[in-house]
């Protein structure tokens, strides 16, 4: 049975952000798990339910809640498919962004 969603961004998230892998496995497929050049942040381009989707570390040097939340060691990652926000996993759970029309 295919990973849901919010299964596939747990799965990510655990793998890059809290066991360190440097590839991230995901219904038989893996994904190596880059780090960006300026900002040496974590990040895993994937798929899932035929999306393609990148989990990026969150930057706590940004202005954000959740960057405070990286601040202060908790693990946090955000999630975009087509260069949009979908959703965002801090300490193991699962927050989706509100669809803009």
């Amino acid at each position: 049975m295919p990973l849901s969603l919010e299964d596939a961004l747990l799965a990510v998230y655990q793998q890059s952000l809290v066991e360190n892998r440097e590839t991230v496995l995901l219904e038989e497929k893996s994904f190596p798990v880059r780090v960006t050049a300026k900002r040496k942040l974590r990040q895993v381009d994937f798929q899932s339910e035929g999306k393609e989707l990148r989990g990026l570390e969150q930057n706590p040097e940004t202005k954000s809640r959740w960057a405070a939340m990286a601040r202060s060691g908790k693990r946090v990652m955000q999630f975009l498919e087509g260069g949009r926000y979908i959703a965002v996993v801090a300490e193991a759970k699962v927050h989706f962004y509100p669809r803009k029309n």
